[in-house]
């Protein structure tokens, strides 16, 4: 501000120095920057002219070609009512940035009505709604006020709306954001994001799963190419229990978009899976190589070992125990296109329990018993399951089946009562998610119903609990309750 009164004054040597001395402080100070740019533009000396064509280049690069720089100098000088400097920052945009940005047509129309331009205001506003909405989501007060402008004089912009829901969401005023969307929508029903944010927030805010539906199925009505919107559909038809039936007849159906996403693909897997395709999953993920994402973590390496197994029961309910044993070993090496490795302490129980069971049919004892011994080690606690790297339940069923094998009955009961016990216990506890929880099993599109997911899990335990102990009439109807509610849990799919 003081080196815009300096210059505005026609003190230049004095607002040249502490333009100079303040970018000794701060070397990326843009205001300080531009302002010997705006003090060099009127030049006329030839030593002169040199300095304000090195002023502007070094201007330039420090601001990067990033839109979000020149809007955030911009703000600075509205914010001490130079709306004319304000103006000029922006007049750089058009050339440094390759795709035009909304908020900096909206920007321009708000500086020009501060200085009665209302002809020009109107222009640069018709810009900033035509721009492409990519990757624009205001976040300043700034940009709160500029859209808030916008509405004012022209309460029918349905990007105006749609951007000021999107500011509001993120500063957690939910039914604001909502309604803005919502008349975003009124205006201009023809724009996909809009119907996705909705659903999104029906669900999450409003505990609406049909209008989430109905607004997440229009989104992908809209703009069938978009694989994310696509993704988000699938979960949603996942959390309302959806079938696997419906849901892989749906994803079959729009392939191109299944093979877009590491995360669908891996859903359509999971779904095969659940199915009991297991030959077609395992060949979907031999031919994809996958790359790591946040909430993704065991997931693809989980349906490998599954369909693996799967395929190896079934060579040993066929006394095939040679053909078991290769698919076995291959569980044991994830290859390198699952694009993960294994967790520190990762069990193997399912597998070499199911390994040792070949070595029986092949008459291997000593082979046998090896393997058993391996499938009964590891930890014997039982746990909550809301972090991706904690131990499943499966891990210490199979171990109780290992130790019934080498013929110790009271660690074998030892471990099944276990997992009772501690679903009886904790089957209905009021979970609440720790703020430094950041492994979560799920990338989380949809808010999770916690208490839900937790006795769905005891009930699970408790399922492979009375399982071992032969109680299953009592563990089928656990798997029953926990499918009558989420018919794609896996787990209880494969064991049912």
């Amino acid at each position: 501000l003081k080196m815009a009164l300096l210059r505005r004054l026609g003190q230049n040597k004095q607002a040249i120095q502490y333009a100079r001395e303040t970018l000794e402080l701060d070397p990326v100070e843009f205001g300080a920057a531009h302002e010997l740019v705006l003090i060099y533009s009127g030049a006329t000396a030839p030593s002169e002219r040199e300095q304000a064509g090195q002023t502007r280049e070094h201007f330039h690069r420090l601001m990067r070609g990033d839109v979000y720089n020149y809007l955030n100098l911009a703000a600075d000088y509205a914010d001490c009512g130079l709306w004319e400097e304000a103006l000029t920052v922006l007049s750089y945009v058009e050339s440094e940035i390759a795709q035009p940005y909304p908020m900096v047509g909206y920007v321009q129309a708000y500086l020009y009505r501060q200085l009665g331009d209302v002809e020009q205001a109107r222009e640069c506003k018709k810009q900033g709604k035509a721009a492409p909405t990519d990757y624009c989501f205001p976040n300043t007060l700034f940009e709160f006020m500029v859209l808030q402008d916008a509405l004012a004089v022209d309460s029918n912009d349905a990007r105006a709306h749609y951007y000021l829901g999107n500011w509001l969401y993120d500063h957690k005023r939910y039914e604001e954001a909502i309604t803005h969307w919502e008349t975003s929508r009124e205006v201009d029903a023809a724009y996909s994001t809009v119907h996705r944010n909705l659903g999104l927030a029906y669900y999450n805010k409003l505990n609406r799963p049909d209008l989430a539906l109905a607004s997440l199925e229009e989104a992908f009505r809209l703009d069938s190419q978009d694989a994310r919107i696509f993704y988000e559909l699938d979960q949603l038809h996942k959390k309302i229990g959806y079938s696997c039936e419906h849901r892989i007849k749906l994803l079959e159906q729009h392939m191109e978009l299944v093979h877009h996403r590491d995360d669908l693909y891996i859903e359509w897997v999971t779904l095969l899976n659940m199915q009991g395709s297991h030959q077609e999953a395992w060949n979907a993920l031999q031919t994809r190589r996958f790359h790591p994402w946040e909430g993704g973590e065991g997931k693809v390496t989980g349906q490998y070992v599954t369909a693996l197994t799967e395929l190896a029961k079934r060579k040993l309910e066929k006394q095939q125990p040679e053909l078991a044993m290769e698919l076995l070993k291959k569980a044991l090496v994830y290859p390198e296109n699952l694009g993960e490795g294994k967790l520190e302490g990762a069990g193997d129980n399912p597998v070499y329990f199911y390994l040792g069971c070949a070595y029986q049919q092949l008459k291997s004892n000593q082979a046998a018993e090896e393997s058993f011994h391996k499938a009964s080690i590891g930890l014997n606690i039982p746990a909550s399951a809301m972090f991706y790297n904690d131990q499943p339940p499966e891990s210490i069923y199979y171990q109780g089946l290992a130790w019934q094998k080498l013929g110790n009955v009271k660690e074998a009961n030892r471990r099944f009562n276990k997992l009772i016990d501690y679903a009886e216990r904790h089957m209905y506890d009021h979970i609440r998610m720790d703020y430094f929880a950041v492994s979560l099993p799920d990338f989380l599109v949809f808010d999770d119903d916690l208490n839900q997911r937790n006795e769905e899990h005891c009930r699970y335990m408790r399922a492979l609990g009375l399982l071992g102990l032969g109680r299953t009439s009592e563990a089928k109807l656990e798997l029953e309750r926990i499918l009558e509610k989420n018919p794609n849990h896996q787990g209880a799919i494969i064991h049912r």
